[in-house]
């Protein structure tokens, strides 16, 4: 049989080192899932089918695996409304970085521009969630375009789409395919210029204060002891968390509306800031670039100075820009600064964060001791997932990372439904590896349907679900700006039992006394598991920092809650939340 397009294509994939394609089958993308069956699979050297119930996970799987690995990951969609379900995951993948190849299948070549059946234009859809689109129309054109999006996903990091119709796909193979071999990354270093006035200006600084993304990866031990040579503490942002917060004795924690701790103090404190490797997009909770010197360093040169005022900016790698500042900076020996922020630290993380870690009864459960217990049972080299809302509040506050955890969730995008199918991804690329689940019932419900994936995958995924039957971050954000809480809760779901129905381990609990033999039990299960917390829909995260503005905001809704007849809620959540109010 004859080399097709679509076999040449599945070819060049596994010669890129794709092991599996997350999709949906069906109608003009059928000769690429034959040329998938044809290779025999994973196990044979081949690629894997990875049937997902709805293409927009197939994206998450994608960008998942991709982020965690570093390498290229695969999607794909059947034509029209295939790949249309793809863009959502595909925004997050390309918005986080993560080399993600979109396979667009698309109408008879024929019949494009006539309104056909089913007809989009997959190649303008997709403009502002990729670095590269093309349609291939030819034999001859298909091997230089799917090198191309490729090298454009893995190279420039980010989402390449490839469009190809079906009766394209079906046509012999012609034309050489060329070699797809990647140079190693490059160091990116720093204009010595711009080295030295960041040298003398922190050399005249009285304080500095470090701010730390995800750009810090790899690079947690310069930091660490830049930050101890300048006497600096280090507050993170939420995608740098697992990069820096651990092993760091200067650690302050992160800031912005999911933050805790000390880093918004000490960042608005300091004479002198240093933002490594983060593009923070809440320039609220950034210092005024009037009133404080902001120093920025990023790979990225647009990232500089659009979220704040930079005096210096330094385009280069962390690690090598700190290097380099090393040498002409001089070590700072008044350490009051950081030894107050630490202090400050330390009170705010047991008065705030610490608050409801000890509340082992009282129903419903507390979720932030839920997620406290999560995190003293879940593996060292676990990877977890959360979905965007509450869940991204209890990753980012009590999964505490140690160099080998991976904690991941739409933290750019911000888009729900995110973690049970980054789950799948995560759990597909490390199948050995622990894969846990943040998940709100919010989220779940969005993609329910990819707990059958997981089961027919017979992937050993831990969801752990926080069910308090509303949309929590969603009733916070209306009582901090003075509205009452309206539409966000949801009938009451036993999402165990519907696990249980698709052969989950699955266990509901109510009471906090059992739930650490629960969370036990699921995490040592072989297979899929589900562990469904009932937790208090009142229990809302209130930041470190709260604004009078905020605090009016809140008081304003309670006034509301009580006005429209809700006052035995308002006694409740005030009970639950007033705590959380420093200073009250």
């Amino acid at each position: 049989m004859a080399q097709t397009v679509a076999d040449q294509l599945i070819a060049q994939l596994i010669d890129a080192g794709v092991r599996r394609i997350y999709g949906i089958v069906g109608d003009s993308l059928n000769p690429v899932v034959d040329a998938v069956r044809r290779t025999g699979g994973a196990a044979k050297g081949g690629i894997d089918w990875v049937h997902v119930r709805n293409e927009e996970a197939a994206a998450f799987a994608a960008g998942a695996e991709a982020q965690l690995t570093g390498r290229l990951a695969v999607c794909a969609g059947s034509c029209g409304p295939g790949n249309l379900h793809l863009i959502n995951g595909l925004y997050d993948a390309h918005r986080s970085g993560a080399p993600v190849l979109a396979i667009a299948s698309h109408i008879p070549t024929g019949q494009i521009g006539s309104s056909f059946f089913q007809e989009t234009h997959p190649d303008r859809l997709f403009v502002e969630c990729s670095n590269y689109r093309e349609l291939i129309s030819s034999a001859e054109q298909s091997p230089k375009v799917v090198n191309a999006a490729m090298r454009h996903a893995v190279a420039l990091g980010g989402v390449a789409v490839v469009t190809l119709p079906g009766d394209v796909a079906e046509l012999d193979a012609a034309g050489p395919v060329p070699r797809f071999v990647l140079p190693g990354r490059p160091t990116v270093l720093p204009a010595p210029a711009d080295v030295r006035a960041l040298a003398d200006a922190i050399n005249r600084a009285k304080t500095v204060a470090i701010f730390a993304g995800a750009g810090v990866a790899g690079a947690h031990d310069d930091v660490v002891a830049f930050a101890d040579l300048v006497a600096a503490p280090v507050g993170h942002s939420l995608r740098g968390k697992e990069w820096i917060q651990y092993d760091n004795p200067f650690d302050v924690g992160m800031t912005g509306l999911l933050g805790y701790g000390a880093a918004h103090a000490g960042i608005h404190d300091a004479d002198l800031v240093l933002l490594l490797g983060t593009d923070f997009p809440y320039e609220q909770f950034l210092p005024d670039g009037d009133k404080v010197i902001i120093a920025q360093v990023d790979t990225d040169p647009s990232h500089l100075g659009r979220r704040a005022s930079v005096t210096h900016p330094v385009h280069g790698d962390v690690a090598a820009t700190l290097g380099a500042l090393t040498e002409l900076v001089t070590k700072k020996t008044d350490r009051s600064f950081l030894e107050r922020t630490l202090k400050k630290h330390d009170k705010l993380l047991t008065s705030v964060v610490g608050t409801y870690t000890d509340v082992d009864h009282g129903r419903p459960i507390h979720p932030e001791f839920a997620a406290a217990m999560l995190d003293e049972l879940v593996a060292d080299d676990a990877i977890v997932t959360a979905d965007t809302g509450m869940g991204n509040v209890w990753q980012a506050r009590y999964l505490t990372p140690n160099g080998r955890r991976r904690l991941i969730g739409s933290f750019l995008h911000g888009s729900m439904a995110n973690a049970v199918p980054q789950a799948i991804g995560a759990q597909s690329a490390y199948p050995d590896r622990q894969v846990v689940t943040i998940s709100g019932d919010g989220g779940l419900a969005m993609l329910l349907g990819e707990l059958i994936t997981i089961a027919a995958q017979k992937l050993p995924v831990k969801v752990v679900v926080f069910n308090n039957s509303t949309l929590g971050l969603v009733k916070l954000e209306m009582f901090v700006d003075g509205y009452p809480d309206f539409g966000v809760d949801v009938p009451a779901v036993d999402y165990a039992a519907v696990a249980k129905a698709l052969g989950f381990f699955a266990v509901r609990v109510e009471d906090p006394g059992a739930l650490r033999a629960a969370l036990s039990e699921a995490l040592a299960h072989e297979g899929p598991a589900l562990v469904d917390i009932v937790t208090d829909p009142l229990a809302l995260s209130l930041p470190p920092n709260v604004t009078a503005k905020q605090v009016k905001g809140f008081a304003l809704a309670l006034s509301k809650t009580v006005l429209n007849g809700g006052v035995g809620e308002a006694v409740q959540m005030a009970r639950s939340n007033i705590r959380h109010l420093p200073g009250l």
